[in-house]
C-alpha cells in the first residue's frame, strides 16, 4: 500500500482571511538558507579561537572556555523567549530586528576591552541570534503544500552548514587579522542580512498566527504541543535520535592512539556536518514525494545498524570515520522530516512548534552526552555504543507504533 502523502491543505475558517497562494521563491528560499547559516554560525565563532582571545584578554584558558558556555545558555533563552514571538508578531519585522540586534552584539565582541565585557557580548549574541529558528518555520508558512518538504530542507541545510563553515572561517580569519575581525565582519554580514530580508519583505503566510496575543503565544506553547498526538510521536523520536551524539562526542577507543593521526587526517571528521547538511537538503524532497514516514523509519534502522558497526570495528579509525559520516546523515534525516511533518499540521503556532522541537533537541543531546561520560567509564568504548543502539531501537518502536496514526498528516482531498 502506498504511504499517503504528508501534505495538509489548512481548511478556511469563518472570520478569518484567506490564506493567499504562499510566494517562497527560490531566490527567497537561498536568502532563507544564508541568513539561518549566518545566524547559526553566530554561536559558533569563539570555539576555535579561545586560546587567543584568553592571550589577548590577560584571562585563562578555563575563563574563556566560559564564553562558549554563555553563548549557549544566551541562545537557549532566546529560543525559549524570543521564538514563541514569531506567532505574534509580524515576522517581517521581527526577523530583520533581531538579526540587526545581532549585528549590535557582535560588534560589541569585537570592541570588547576585558573578558567579563566579552561573556556579556556573547551572551546577548546567543539570546539575538535566533533568527534562524524564526525563519525555519515562516518558510513552512509559505511554501506550497507540493514543495513545504523541499523548502524546508533547504533551509535547514543552510542552517547546518553556517555550524560547519563558522568554526573554518573563524581559525583562518584569526590567523590572517585578529579574533576581533571575526566578530567584526559577522556584525558587517549580519547588517547586510537585515537589510536583505527587510526589502525581500516576505510577510506573514498565517494571518490567523501573526493575530495571536501575547497571552495566546506564550500560555498556549504548552498546549499547542501536547494537544496534538503527531507532534508529542514526533517529538518523542527526535529526543532518542538525538543519541547520535553519543558517537559524536564520546572520545575515540585507546587503540586510535597506535594511528598516530596528523591534524589533516583528524579533520576528515569535520565531513560528518557537510554530510549531514547535504542530507537535510535532499530528504525534504522525499517528503513532497509522500515517503517521509518510510525514510524516517529507514534512517532509525540505519542508526541502530551504525551503533552496531562501531562497536564491532572499534579499532579501526576507517569504520569510526564511515560511522560518524552514516551516523549523521541518519540523524539529520530524521531530525529534518520530523521538522517538515510539524509544519504540514494546520491551525498550530508553527514558531512555539519549532521552539519545543529545539528544546527537545538540546535536552537530548546533553543526555547523550552525560550518558556518554557515564558508558565510557564503565565499558568504554563498546559500552558507548551499546546505549547508543538500546536508545536507537526505543525510537524505532516509538515510529513502529506511530506511523499508522498519531504520525500520519492527512491527505488533501
Amino acid at each position: 500500500m502506498t504511504e499517503p502523502v504528508n501534505h495538509v491543505q489548512p481548511p478556511a475558517q469563518a472570520g478569518m482571511p484567506t490564506r493567499q497562494e504562499p510566494g517562497m521563491t527560490k531566490g527567497l528560499t537561498l536568502l532563507f538558507a544564508i541568513a539561518g547559516g549566518l545566524a547559526v554560525g553566530n554561536l559558533y565563532w569563539a570555539q576555535s579561537l579561545l586560546d587567543l582571545i584568553a592571550g589577548d584578554l590577560h584571562a585563562s584558558t578555563s575563563a574563556a572556555g566560559w564564553l562558549v558556555t554563555a553563548t549557549q545558555l544566551g541562545y537557549a533563552a532566546g529560543v525559549l523567549l524570543i521564538v514563541p514571538l514569531g506567532d505574534a508578531l509580524n515576522r517581517h519585522r521581527l526577523i530583520p530586528a533581531m538579526v540587526l540586534c545581532s549585528a549590535l552584539a557582535l560588534a560589541a565582541c569585537a570592541v570588547s576591552p576585558t573578558m567579563l565585557s566579552l561573556l556579556v557580548a556573547v551572551t546577548a549574541v546567543g539570546v539575538s541570534t535566533v533568527a534562524g529558528q524564526l525563519l525555519t518555520p515562516l518558510a513552512g508558512d509559505l511554501a506550497s503544500d507540493r514543495e513545504r518538504g523541499r523548502v524546508v530542507g533547504t533551509v535547514v541545510s543552510g542552517l547546518l552548514t553556517g555550524i560547519l563553515v563558522s568554526r573554518t572561517v573563524s581559525g583562518l580569519v584569526a590567523d590572517a587579522v585578529s579574533w576581533r575581525a571575526v566578530f567584526g565582519l559577522a556584525a558587517v554580514a549580519a547588517l547586510v542580512v537585515a537589510g536583505l530580508l527587510y526589502r525581500a519583505n516576505p510577510g506573514d503566510a498565517c494571518p490567523e498566527s501573526a493575530a495571536l496575543s501575547g497571552a495566546y503565544g506564550f500560555g498556549r506553547r504548552g498546549g499547542c504541543t501536547a494537544g496534538n498526538r503527531a507532534v508529542d510521536v514526533g517529538l518523542g523520536c527526535d529526543r532518542f535520535r538525538e543519541f547520535h551524539s553519543l558517537l559524536d562526542r564520546a572520545h575515540l577507543p585507546p587503540q586510535q592512539s597506535a594511528f598516530q593521526l596528523p591534524p589533516s587526517v583528524i579533520g576528515l571528521f569535520g565531513l560528518a556536518g557537510l554530510v549531514g547538511a547535504i542530507a537535510a537538503q535532499r530528504v525534504g524532497r522525499l517528503h513532497d514525494r509522500g515517503w517521509s514516514l518510510a525514510t524516517t523509519g529507514a534512517a532509525l534502522l540505519l542508526l541502530l545498524i551504525t551503533f552496531a558497526f562501531a562497536a564491532l570495528g572499534g579499532g579501526s579509525i576507517v569504520v569510526i570515520l564511515v560511522a560518524v559520516v552514516v551516523l549523521d546523515l541518519a540523524a539529520q534525516s530524521v531530525n529534518v522530516l520530523n521538522q517538515i511533518r510539524m509544519f504540514a499540521i494546520p491551525n498550530e503556532g508553527r514558531s512555539r512548534l519549532n521552539t519545543a522541537f529545539v528544546t527537545t533537541n538540546f535536552l537530548g543531546g546533553a543526555v547523550g552526552s552525560a550518558a556518554a561520560a557515564v558508558m565510557w567509564a564503565a565499558g568504554g568504548w563498546v559500552a558507548v555504543m551499546v546505549i547508543g543502539m538500546v536508545f536507537s531501537a526505543i525510537a524505532l518502536v516509538v515510529w513502529t507504533f506511530g506511523r499508522r496514526g498519531p504520525l500520519q498528516v492527512p491527505t488533501p482531498q
